[in-house]
């Protein structure tokens, strides 16, 4: 099979993508579903896209093709503090 002139790096972040497009179908699916038995096939095929997605993370960022660099401290405790249930609700 021919690769059409994408390398290995383009193909996995083509998988990535794929896969990003899938799990966002089929939530949208799940939440038109008219029957639970539909919810529950397309909740298990969202699990699976999820996993499938981790494992290419995964291997981009174990090639130096995903990096994901350390947030800042003070950063953290800004998103902490900003998303964090208010006192006294």
């Amino acid at each position: 099979m021919q690769n059409c002139g994408f390398n290995e790096k383009e193909q996995i972040t083509d998988l990535l993508t794929l896969e990003k497009h899938l799990a966002g179908s089929y939530n949208s699916f799940a939440l038109e579903a008219a029957t639970p038995e539909v919810v529950n096939c397309l909740g298990e095929l969202l699990t699976d896209t999820h996993r499938m997605q981790q494992q290419i993370f995964a291997e981009m960022s174990s090639r130096g093709w995903y990096p994901t660099p350390k947030a800042e401290d003070t950063k953290v405790m800004e998103a902490r503090q900003k998303f964090s249930p208010s006192k006294g609700n």
